[in-house]
């Protein structure tokens, strides 16, 4: 059964044409949608991170390496998950990437068989990356939300503190703390204390 556009995007980042080629026919022949690219330059200038994805990446590349642009990615906290093109030589190196979070590599020539597999878990893995990801980033918006001052109420209400010990803490009034403590729950659309503990727990919330 043919993978529909929406269920996520194969890239590949190869310099090698006939690899580039190579990978394309076997996957769309599987019904994927693949996106192919000839340096992990021009990968990063039309990566769309939030777009449902995989990666396929040569890891020696003329230019930026494909270990090189997986620490970019690991810079800028993709989710993106990315297997390896190696050849025999490259092993030690690309065991090396998966302690860096690389999913899997495959040695060349590809088997047809094995490759299907590998991507199917590659997008399994896809789908809830991207869904956490988003989550995350949700979260991070709202917080963003926050004056310095209600980030700092909040970082009191996570403690645990009173709004008498937080008044106490910001040498602020009472009400003071209790109009940020309203504002917060509604910067972070949050009915009760639980939720706002959720938001706040669940990401680096900020810290004066």
């Amino acid at each position: 059964m043919s993978l529909i556009p929406e269920k996520g995007t194969i890239y590949v980042v190869d310099d090698d044409e006939a690899v580039r080629d190579s990978l394309q026919w076997l996957l769309e022949g599987k019904g994927y949608r693949v996106r192919c690219f000839d340096s992990a330059e021009t990968f990063l200038s039309r990566y769309d991170p939030r777009e449902v994805a995989c990666m396929f990446v040569d890891i020696r590349m003329d230019g930026m390496s494909g270990l090189d642009l997986q620490d970019r990615l690991i810079e800028r906290k993709s989710p993106l998950p990315v297997v390896f093109i190696t050849g025999h030589g490259d092993v030690p190196m690309a065991v090396e990437t998966m302690k860096k979070g690389a999913l899997d590599f495959i040695q060349k020539p590809f088997r047809e068989e094995d490759l299907e597999t590998l991507v199917e878990k590659m997008l399994d893995r896809a789908r809830a990356a991207f869904a956490e990801h988003q989550q995350a980033s949700t979260r991070e918006s709202l917080l963003g939300k926050l004056t310095n001052r209600e980030a700092q109420v909040l970082e009191r209400i996570v403690a645990g503190r009173l709004n008498k010990q937080i008044a106490d803490d910001l040498n602020i009034s009472i009400k003071t703390v209790e109009a940020h403590r309203a504002n917060i729950m509604e910067k972070l659309n949050a009915n009760t204390v639980a939720d706002l503990l959720k938001v706040a727990l669940s990401s680096n919330a900020p810290k004066s």
